[in-house]
């Protein structure tokens, strides 16, 4: 479907088509059960800008969010322009952090979905033990908790804790996962989301099955042969069809 502007947002054909992507992200995550009442986060950098980003306005439910309600913010999360709604500013916080300091925090959520939490608050956190998982194996980083991440000198220790890593685990809080595309950034919390689902149900059952070092090196080589600068754009596309047959209103 071809981009539309809306004459109620004025802004670049660029940032009309990230607002866009960015309402349908919330669309999707709401349809998926990965959102928290009006609170959590899904960011993404203005294209063209090293200090501009669109955040969801605060009240809304994901369900409720549209390109045109999405509000612009520069890095210390403070309102451009004149849109009406307001911004969760200690929501931005650890995600203003590694915007600024991260060359591949293009695209940032942070959720606190119960399977997510509970692999944050389990000693060792994400563990080898499944076909997900182990696509994660030594690429996350972990954060200890500090309470409630609004404090801006808790900045520092975040950017070190995640170091090159695309996701971050906060202990006893829930994920941060960012990617160099929108696209990218859904496709590795989709499969963190699974990853997380499947360890707490196995963890149910019993003592889960450790996958040996060389297997999982043999699937994440295997990992590295699909991954493109494209990767996830298939997958964000199918859901966005899906959230586009239930309610196009996003698009406003």
């Amino acid at each position: 479907m071809a981009t539309q502007m809306n004459d109620n947002v004025d802004c670049s054909t660029q940032e009309w088509q990230a607002r866009l992507d960015l309402a349908a992200a919330y669309r999707i995550f709401a349809h998926l059960g990965w959102c928290e009442s009006i609170y959590n986060h899904i960011t993404l950098r203005v294209p063209g800008t090293e200090n501009q980003f669109l955040i969801n306005p605060y009240g809304l439910l994901w369900e409720e969010v549209t390109a045109s309600s999405l509000v612009k913010i520069d890095e210390n999360g403070q309102k451009l322009g004149d849109n009406p709604h307001p911004v969760n500013l200690a929501g931005f916080t650890q995600h203003s952090v590694f915007h600024k300091n991260l060359p591949h925090a293009h695209a940032i959520v942070h959720t606190h979905t119960p399977d997510t939490m509970a692999v944050c608050a389990t000693e060792g956190g994400l563990q080898a033990s499944n076909f997900y998982s182990c696509f994660f194996e030594g690429a996350i980083g972990y954060h200890d908790f500090e309470g409630i991440t609004v404090r801006s000198e808790e900045g520092e220790r975040l950017v070190k804790n995640a170091g090159n890593h695309q996701i971050m685990m906060l202990k006893n809080h829930g994920p941060v996962v960012m990617g160099r595309t929108i696209y990218e950034m859904f496709l590795l919390y989709y499969m963190l989301q699974r990853a997380c689902e499947v360890q707490v149900k196995t963890a149910a059952m019993g003592k889960p099955i450790i996958v040996p070092p060389e297997v999982i090196e043999t699937h994440q080589r295997d990992r590295d042969r699909q991954l493109t600068d494209d990767f996830g754009k298939l997958d964000f596309a199918a859901w966005t069809r899906k959230i586009d047959a239930i309610d196009p209103s996003w698009r406003d």
